[in-house]
């Protein structure tokens, strides 16, 4: 069901465009993105398993409403706001558009309202999602990602491309900002939630086995997501003659599995991505619900109906538009989360912990307004103003005042020991 839950939309339109663009760098640029795409949501994931719970559990110590705030904005962004209806859209553009004769925004409507109408009538009844997810759509999800990634190794030999942009000089940089797109760490703090309450629910209610049975889903949705990422890089990397003016990835897998398989392909792909996509919805359409519901007493199912009636307006903007919209905003919200996480490991060693954990936030917080403004293009002059910080030009302003802010709360209790020795 976890794996399930992650292989949405964005794990399979971004890397074959990565993949394409990267061309002779695959190597590298592939590593810096299963870094972030796959690596970061597992540490999540466990991190979640450490302190038996979401956000609400990683903030104790600072007032109730800054952990409030930072899960709403999370529940927001990988809801309603960017990746529940981008799953709506991919959906469409690979599942749908290459069947019909003409694309219009009537049939946008009437395929994404299709869409939403069964995750939400899915996402109605939380306490089954086990069964419905794990037990029938995953597994056909697998057979059917199978035989694309088998079929990229019977493909004929290609050439890859040159690199491009970003991809030439610092691939690997380049690949590790791209794997923010896939939103996967954030999904991690949220399903890590969910599964929490599904675990629950089956009867599972001591901490120590609902963290061992998360770090096994993990690792196993981990696995999963690094065999499918692979797969689709190289689709992408020897796409260069099919695919050469493609402007997103889906369009790229289309083109690929055309080119390869025929029609059949093209319905093969569609199943894959219809289901991966479905899935997802499910899992960010419930988890938003059961969050907002047990902040906002309107009831789960009307939270449900909400999300989804936002999902769908949403979703008809266009998938290279929510694209562009939604990166800034990630800019913003993956270094707070990412400061969270990396608290949540190095609590143990902290004297102080709510004055350190205020501070990482808040130095994670405005180096990313920062990162997010400058990616967006606004407030030039001040966004300038801070190029000195230390990879401030990889959008990664956040690792220094994050570092330096935990090494001082962790020295500030090696400190202290001495004296509780004297002391006593």
């Amino acid at each position: 069901m976890l794996f399930a839950f992650f292989l949405g939309a964005g794990n399979i339109i971004f890397p074959p465009l990565a993949g394409l663009q990267s061309g002779e760098n695959m190597l590298p640029a592939m590593l810096g993105f299963l870094i972030t795409a796959v690596s970061l949501p597992l540490i999540c994931l466990v991190a979640i398993a450490r302190v038996g719970g979401g956000v609400s559990a990683m903030t104790e110590g600072l007032p109730t409403w800054v952990g409030t705030v930072i899960a709403a904005a999370i529940f927001i962004v990988i809801g309603p706001a960017f990746a529940t209806p981008r799953t709506g859209l991919v959906a469409y553009e690979i599942g749908a558009v290459p069947f019909l004769g003409e694309a219009t925004g009537m049939t946008q409507a009437i395929f994404t309202g299709i869409f939403f109408v069964i995750a939400t009538v899915l996402a109605l009844y939380p306490g089954k999602l086990m069964d419905i997810i794990g037990k029938a759509l995953t597994p056909t999800l697998i057979v059917l990602l199978s035989v694309l990634a088998i079929s990229v190794l019977f493909a004929p030999e290609v050439a890859v491309a040159e690199a491009q942009g970003g991809w030439a000089t610092d691939a690997f940089t380049t690949g590790f900002l791209e794997g923010y797109m896939t939103m996967d760490a954030l999904g991690a703090m949220v399903f890590g939630t969910l599964l929490v309450d599904i675990l629950r629910r089956k009867g599972v209610t001591e901490p120590v086995a609902q963290a061992r049975y998360m770090m096994i889903a993990g690792v196993i949705a981990a696995l999963g997501l690094a065999f499918v990422y692979i797969s689709l890089f190289y689709v992408g990397a020897v796409s260069a003659d099919m695919a050469a003016d493609a402007s997103n990835g889906g369009a790229i897998l289309a083109a690929y599995v055309q080119g390869l398989f025929g029609g059949f392909g093209a319905v093969i792909l569609a199943a894959v991505v219809v289901l991966a996509c479905l899935t997802t919805a499910v899992g960010l359409t419930t988890a938003f619900a059961e969050f907002f519901n047990s902040k906002v007493k309107l009831g789960y199912r009307n939270w449900v109906l909400l999300c989804s009636a936002v999902c769908l307006f949403v979703a008809n903007i266009g998938l290279e538009q929510l694209i562009s919209i939604s990166i800034p905003v990630l800019f913003i919200v993956y270094p707070i989360a990412m400061a969270l996480v990396i608290y949540v490991f190095a609590r143990p060693a902290i004297a102080a912990r709510t004055v350190t954990l205020a501070a990482m936030l808040s130095g994670a917080a405005i180096t990313g307004i920062l990162s997010g403004l400058n990616v967006a293009g606004v407030a030039a002059s001040l966004v300038a103003a801070f190029d000195f910080l230390p990879l401030y030009d990889l959008h990664m302003a956040w690792i220094a005042p994050v570092t330096l802010t935990l090494l001082g709360g962790m020295l500030y209790k090696r400190g202290e020991k001495p004296l509780a020795a004297e002391e006593a």
